[in-house]
């Protein structure tokens, strides 16, 4: 019988910073018999953090994640660790929201199909019923939720819609281009795991219609944030962003095809960044190891 191949893992930790975090930490997996393929740091000045995510090897078995978390807690208590320690290879669960818009979810499940970013879909859930056939010719559950624009009529479909989310259980919740505001109290339930793109470069022009408050202002260039989704309006912490050139003849549809390719290339990296773990939130600010 063949040896098991190794458990691939990654630590995600923060800390006040001090000298001797990264030798302690690599002295524990070393004494383990861990190999680390990729690590990064980072020293905050403002905030006196500490900040690292490192990928490894080990040897071990099915259980060797939780007897590495078992041992690794004393050594956490004495640096002050905020951590988790998760298993690399597992595949997340990413339920997607989307509206009548089809690019980025196109574009995300054409990246997931030919291999590009690794991830599952439960479900797709969408407030109109245009995109069904797109969803199911891949294979996926399609749910369709009107949101009615009276107050009454969106608490229940925002609640029908908490309770699809909940069924699918998933790791992330993608927006995209929903197009409708996601309550507090469902911000709160999966903070930092709701990742929207707004297609606009914030802190500019955010809320409705970027494309025609940039036409108005003259801009030269537009741009898309992914960024998560908190209670404050189009202003959570920021995972990745990009911009266009355009010209003073561009109308707003040029606009929003120039801005299209910008949505689906930040939305799409932005999401794996996430998946990979390469995002701390610190604040209303994220340490990024892209």
């Amino acid at each position: 019988m063949s040896a098991p191949e190794p458990a691939r893992l990654r630590l995600i930790a923060s800390c006040p910073d001090r000298t001797g975090i990264v030798a302690r930490v690599a002295t524990f997996l070393a004494d383990r018999g861990a190999s680390i393929t990729d690590a990064a740091q980072y020293n905050d000045p403002r905030s006196a953090m500490f900040f690292m995510r490192s990928e490894f090897l080990v040897e071990g078995g099915s259980g060797v994640r939780e007897k590495l978390e078992a041992e690794f807690k004393s050594l956490a208590e004495s640096l002050k660790l905020d951590w988790r320690l998760v298993d690399a290879e597992r595949r997340q669960r990413v339920v997607l929201l989307v509206s009548k818009f089809d690019h980025c979810l196109a574009y995300l499940l054409h990246r997931r199909k030919v291999g590009d970013l690794e991830f599952d879909v439960p479900c797709v859930i969408s407030n109109h019923d245009d995109l069904r056939s797109l969803v199911e010719w891949y294979g996926i559950p399609y749910h369709h939720v009107p949101v009615p624009k009276d107050a009454a009529g969106k608490q229940a479909a925002l609640e029908k819609t908490a309770d699809l989310i909940g069924a699918a259980e998933p790791d992330t919740i993608v927006l995209a281009r929903y197009m409708q505001i996601f309550p507090p109290w469902l911000c709160e339930r999966y903070r930092h795991r709701v990742i929207n793109i707004h297609h606009s470069f914030l802190p500019s022009f955010i809320g409705g219609k970027p494309y025609h408050q940039a036409e108005e202002r003259g801009v030269k260039l537009i741009g898309a944030t992914c960024h998560y989704v908190t209670e404050e309006l189009d202003a959570g912490p920021i995972i990745e962003q990009d911009v266009t050139r355009i010209r003073h003849s561009d109308s707003i549809k040029d606009m929003m095809r120039l801005g299209k390719d910008v949505e689906n290339a930040v939305l799409s990296r932005g999401l794996r960044y996430h998946l990979e773990d390469r995002v701390i939130v610190q604040g209303n600010k994220t340490i990024l190891f892209s």
